[in-house]
């Protein structure tokens, strides 16, 4: 009978470790992994300080394996009227965490103009 006596003591005192363990992981705040809004103002912020170009818009994001790509408008030359403005057009990585891992021009365009369909 000890030996019962011995296990029940020891169910008791792991089934308490783990209880203590679990109110501790609750306790504790996950890291959580930057919402869309959050990247998106980051990457352009990012963008914008590494180029000294300002960011107009994102054209389009999405979530990878890796992070998030995005595809980001820059005014890159401004001209008189607006309409003649150059634009460009940036394919930006991030990992997880939102910090920008590479970019690179895709497309340069006059704002005046639209794409052919």
């Amino acid at each position: 009978m000890a030996n019962t006596s011995e296990n029940t003591s020891d169910n008791a005192a792991k089934n308490s470790s783990a209880r203590a363990k679990s109110a501790r992981t609750r306790q504790q705040p996950k890291e959580q992994s930057p919402g869309p809004m959050q990247v998106l103002r980051g990457a352009c912020a990012q963008l914008a300080e590494l180029t000294g170009m300002e960011t107009e818009s994102v054209s389009s994001f999405e979530r990878t394996e890796d992070g998030w790509t995005l595809n980001v408008e820059v005014l890159e030359l401004a001209r008189v009227p607006d309409t003649m403005s150059l634009l460009a057009s940036y394919e930006v990585e991030l990992d997880a965490n939102g910090e920008l891992s590479g970019y690179r021009r895709v497309r340069r365009y006059e704002r005046g103009r639209s794409d052919r369909s």
